[in-house]
């Protein structure tokens, strides 16, 4: 199991706490919740190691069109990168319904 964090600014409070997704066989869960210090600070817990560069670069591109400051926690069953960018997305829709 490898764990990967990484930070980012956030211009915004996410609203409320969010969850998608299941951990499961080739599937992953994301956990949102408003982050109190301006920053966004993303965990990942994977079952695949050796792919903290491709995480990186699909958790940079998510930061493009995402301004919010939250805390996410993803735990990881070998998704692949378009699973990770669906569930980011629905957990931010969850938020700010």
């Amino acid at each position: 199991m490898e764990q990967i964090v990484l930070t980012y600014p956030g211009k915004r409070p996410a609203p409320q706490r969010a969850h998608s997704g299941v951990v499961a066989s080739g599937d992953l869960e994301v956990l949102l919740e408003p982050a109190a210090d301006g920053g966004s600070r993303v965990s990942i817990r994977t079952s695949v190691g050796g792919f903290g560069e491709l995480w990186k670069a699909v958790i940079d591109r998510f930061f493009t069109r995402y301004d919010g400051a939250a805390r996410i926690e993803i735990n990881d069953s070998g998704a692949t990168p378009g699973v990770v960018l669906l569930r980011l997305q629905q957990a931010v829709e969850a938020s700010e319904q």
